[in-house]
Parts: structure tokens; C-alpha cells; sequence
């Protein structure tokens, strides 16, 4: 016998086909309006409390309890999901987040105290609804095992950057042209509304599991030592976009420009996007775990000399650099989900990740605040900087922890008969086998067990995944 192991040498598939993806469309359009109200959250916080206490400081505070309240709640959300389904959860969530922006919104406007804003920000970050985790958990469900499934990844990444061109740009026209509070109220009124679409596409979720068999108990996500890498890598992403967003502010507000902020966070941004539908186009020769410390590491570079820019040409030109360097650690750590994570857990996966993020943010929004307010726009930059240095020790320490189940590879063979028993050992031909039935059995029993992942028991002659690192 002989036999070859190959690799699919096709071209990857694109966004094309990706859309083309039944019943995909329904999903997606509803779920960009439901996401959006993401990316103008902490943005209509920050510029609302700031606006009514005159200090980013505070204002950070408030937009970091929100963060932290959404990323401890968030997976406790996605586990919800995994278990009840995607719209018995979404419906309820949607309608309290509604009215938990509203009670903040009204009590900024009424000047209440700082621990009351505090206490007002908590219902309104553990509401937030999880409609990207949601969207991603679909793209998994409908597409696993498909070579699609790194495009998908790469699709959602671009359009949460486009969320996060769009959100903040509409945040702050809205809260600077119209009225300080006009922010949240358009974000708590598309969260509403999408959020209702969005789940009425009940044809395309994932099915819930609520029961396993007995005797077994659900894994939970965040037991898996490699998500929780990948929460601290997240984190410090998170930080960038919270660095970005209260020092870009700063910046713009000391060179007289207040109005320069949007497009500079947009440049920002927009570099992410490019880049994510760069990677969405790539077939990659490297595996998903060397990809993403490649890309911390030209993360953390760019970052790390944000601080020295000193006029608005020269930091958009390094925002766009942070930007492009985003997207591909974003978009391998969620590609990474499939090989690490239990589909029965893939939400509360996605919703952990996303809560890192949303943390990293407003973390960042504070020291920021903190140290623009004491130092200027300088000063934040640096925590973009510190937080993705911390974060790429953490990963290169514990990388051992992200190996993958690994890549498929194909295994053909020239040969079309044999049994499968053959095939799985490796043996050689069906014609090197013993003829005696007795002896073939016993040297059965006493060999020692198949190398995993070599070759499927389908047998010989069949093109096989087998799983290599």
C-alpha cells in the first residue's frame, strides 16, 4: 500500500460565498442594528457624565463600572443563551437594558451624586446585550468544520469595526449637536429595536442544550485554561480602544480641534477594518496561535510610541498602524474558539471574550481620564501601551495553554481495499497481514493502541481530517 498525506490546496473561500450562505442574510442585517448601540455605550457615558460633572475622571468611572459589570456578566449571559436558546434570553435583556439606560441617562441629568451614577451603571452594563457573540455563535453552528469558518471570523471582526467607526462617530454628533444626553437615548432606542429583530430570526440559532446525558455536567467555558489566555489577551485589546478613545478626546481639545476627535478615532478604526478584510482574504500558512502572538507583538510595538505624537497628522498616521495591528490577534483568538471550546459552550466563549474587551475599555477609559486630566493627552496614551506589554507576557508565558486541536490535514491512499482495522493501524498492506485468523486476533489484542489522529477507522481509500499541531 501506499498512501500520501496532502493538504487542500484550494483557494480560500470568500466573502461571496460566505454571504451566499443560507439564510445568513437574515441574521446579519438585523444583528449589525443590534450591535451598533456597542459601540456607542461607553462613548455616551463618557461624554454625558463628563458634560455634567466637567471631569473625565468621573466620567471614566462610571463608563468602568459599566465595563465591569458587563464583562462579569456577560458570560454569565452567553451560558444563559447556550442553555435557554438566543431569543428567550435576548427579548427580556433588551427591554431591561432600555430602561436601565434610561434611569442613568435621568440621573446624570439631575446632577445625583457620583455613588449614585455608580450603582445606576451596574444594570446598565450587566444588560447589555450580547448580539456579536450571538452572531458569531451562528456563523459556528451553520458553518463548523468549514474552510468558510476563518473568513466568517475575519467578516465579523471587519463589521464590528465598522460599528466602531460608525457608533462613536454617531455618539458624539449626536451628544455635541443635539443634546449631551442624545447618545445614550439613540443607543438604548436601537438596542431595543434591533435587539427585537434580531431575535426574531429564530431559524438560524443555534439550538439550545439544556440537557446532557447522565451522569454529565456542562463544561463551562472559562474553565478552559486557553480561553482564559485569550481573556487576558482581549483585555489589553480592550485598553487600546479605552486608551484611544479618552486620549484621542484630549488631544483634540488641546490643539483647539474638539472636532477632529471623530475622525482621528475613525482613521483609528477604519485601520482595523482594512485589516480585517485583508485577513479574511489570506490563506494563512502559519497556525491560528503563531498568528496571534505575531500580531500582539506588532500590537504592543505600535502602541508603544503613541505618546510621542505631537500633531494630529502624525497621531492619525499612528492610530491607523494600532489599527491595522488589531485585527489579526482579534480575529485568530475568536477563530480559536472552534478548536478550544465545546460547541454546547461557544456563546458563553464568545460573550467572555467580548466582556474582556468591554472591560480592557473601561478600565482604560479611567486611569486615562485619570492621567489626561493630571497630565494631558500624553499621559493616556500610555496606558494602551503598558496594557498590551502586560498582556503579551501573559500570552508568550502561557501560549503552551492555546495549542488548538490543530489544522485538518487530508490522508488519501492509492490503495481501495483493506479493512478498516488496517487502515487504522498503519500496518502496511491488506496482503502483509496475517492469514491466520487466530493469530491476527491475538497480535490485535497485544498491539499496543493506534496513534490518535493518524488515520480514521472509515479505513483506507476514504479522504480523512486528521488533526495535526
Amino acid at each position: 500500500m501506499t498512501s500520501a498525506v496532502t493538504t487542500d490546496t484550494s483557494a480560500r473561500p470568500g466573502y461571496g460565498q460566505l454571504l451566499r450562505t443560507p439564510g445568513a442574510l437574515g441574521f446579519l442585517l438585523p444583528g449589525f442594528a443590534a450591535r451598533q448601540p456597542f459601540a456607542m455605550l461607553i462613548i455616551g457615558i463618557v461624554l454625558l457624565v463628563q458634560h455634567t460633572t466637567g471631569s473625565y475622571g468621573d466620567a471614566g468611572i462610571v463608563a468602568t463600572v459599566t465595563g465591569v459589570s458587563m464583562a462579569l456578566f456577560a458570560p454569565q449571559m452567553g451560558k444563559l443563551v447556550d442553555r435557554r436558546g438566543q431569543s428567550a434570553v435576548l427579548v427580556p435583556v433588551v427591554f431591561a437594558h432600555a430602561a436601565a439606560i434610561g434611569a442613568l441617562t435621568t440621573l446624570a441629568l439631575l446632577g445625583a451624586p457620583m455613588w449614585a451614577l455608580a450603582l445606576a451603571a451596574v444594570p446598565a452594563g450587566a444588560s447589555v446585550p450580547q448580539v456579536g457573540p450571538m452572531v458569531r455563535a451562528r456563523w459556528a453552528a451553520k458553518l463548523e468544520g468549514s474552510p468558510l469558518l476563518p473568513t466568517a471570523a475575519a467578516f465579523e471582526s471587519v463589521t464590528d469595526e465598522l460599528t466602531f467607526v460608525v457608533g462613536p462617530v454617531l455618539a458624539t454628533f449626536l451628544c455635541t449637536t443635539i443634546h449631551p444626553s442624545a447618545g445614550l437615548i439613540a443607543e438604548a432606542s436601537l438596542t431595543l429595536l434591533g435587539g427585537l429583530l434580531f431575535a426574531a430570526q429564530r431559524g438560524t440559532q443555534p439550538k439550545p442544550a439544556p440537557r446532557l446525558a447522565s451522569g454529565e455536567k456542562h463544561t463551562s467555558a472559562l474553565s478552559i485554561p486557553g480561553l482564559r489566555v485569550l481573556v487576558i489577551a482581549f483585555v489589553g485589546i480592550g485598553a487600546v480602544f479605552g486608551g484611544m478613545l479618552i486620549s484621542l478626546a484630549a488631544f483634540s481639545n488641546e490643539i483647539g480641534n474638539p472636532g477632529a476627535n471623530g475622525l482621528l478615532y475613525g482613521v483609528f478604526a477604519g485601520g482595523n477594518m482594512i485589516a480585517g478584510i485583508a485577513c479574511g482574504t489570506i490563506a494563512w500558512k502559519i497556525g491560528p496561535r503563531r498568528r496571534l502572538i505575531l500580531g500582539y507583538v506588532g500590537l504592543t510595538a505600535a502602541a508603544s510610541v503613541l505618546w510621542a505624537a505631537n500633531s494630529a497628522i502624525l497621531l492619525g498616521a499612528l492610530g491607523l498602524v494600532v489599527g491595522l495591528c488589531i485585527a489579526p490577534a482579534l480575529i485568530t483568538g475568536y477563530t480559536m474558539i472552534e478548536q478550544l471550546v465545546p460547541a454546547s459552550s461557544r456563546t458563553e466563549a464568545f460573550t467572555a471574550l467580548t466582556g474582556a474587551v468591554a472591560l480592557g475599555q473601561a478600565a482604560a477609559v479611567t486611569v486615562a481620564g485619570r492621567l489626561t486630566d493630571a497630565y494631558g493627552s500624553a499621559a493616556g496614551f500610555l496606558v494602551p501601551m503598558a496594557a498590551t506589554a502586560l498582556a503579551l507576557v501573559v500570552l508568550l508565558s502561557l501560549r503552551g495553554k492555546l495549542a488548538p486541536k490543530a489544522p485538518s490535514r487530508i490522508v488519501s491512499s492509492s490503495s481501495d481495499a483493506g479493512s478498516p482495522s488496517a487502515g487504522a493501524s498503519g500496518a502496511g498492506s491488506p496482503s502483509a497481514a496475517p492469514s491466520n485468523t487466530s493469530a491476527s486476533n491475538t497480535a490485535s489484542s497485544t498491539r499496543p493502541p493506534a496513534a490518535p489522529n493518524r488515520v480514521n477507522e472509515r479505513g483506507i481509500g476514504h479522504r480523512v481530517p486528521v488533526t495535526v499541531d
